[in-house]
């Protein structure tokens, strides 16, 4: 593609602020306010998450819409990331400078196949450690972890199953609390 046709930073930080916009590789995307449901499942898991990270004092728990630049034809909202704590310097104002440790995206008929494909694929591209894929309708959290050939799927994890994770050995989310 011609780099004059491709969406940067700079063009972003020109759209309306009443609307959400991403950019995937150049490429702009809006999209409508989440749902209720989506809401409430977001608050819930960044709830969780969130305590148990401030418990152990691993670092930083953020909730979308928060813009995170990958680069300059690469600008996010992950529903909710984490910053380890050796890392916390990418967190600056406006937005987070780089790759979070974990990104969660919770579907939408809007997003997914956004969110399945270009973004997943960003995602490693830039060194996401970690990426969770929550589906309110199937009632589902994939987890995925980074590896040499990009996501390798973890597991899949139900609403009746118990959320564990590579990246924090230690917790344990009971979907049924989530959905």
């Amino acid at each position: 593609m011609n780099a004059a046709l491709r969406f940067t930073y700079q063009d972003y930080l020109q759209l309306s602020e009443d609307q959400r916009y991403e950019i995937v590789d150049g490429d702009l995307y809006s999209f409508p306010a989440s749902t209720p449901y989506h809401q409430k499942v977001s608050r819930n898991l960044a709830f969780q998450l969130h305590q148990f990270v401030d418990e152990m004092d691993l670092g930083e728990t953020l909730k979308g819409p928060c813009d995170v630049l990958l680069s300059e034809t690469d600008v996010v909202q992950p529903d909710i990331l984490f910053i380890g704590k050796d890392r916390l310097s990418i967190i600056k104002e406006p937005n987070i400078h780089g790759a979070p440790d974990l990104v969660v995206e919770i579907l939408s008929p809007a997003s997914e196949k956004r969110d399945r494909g270009a973004k997943q694929k960003l995602y490693a591209r830039a060194g996401v450690t970690e990426s969770w894929i929550a589906d309110p309708t199937a009632k589902t959290v994939e987890v995925f972890s980074l590896g040499e050939t990009g996501y390798q799927r973890v597991n899949l994890f139900n609403h009746s199953d118990t959320l564990r994770s590579l990246l924090f050995p230690v917790l344990t989310i009971s979907l049924s609390d989530i959905f």
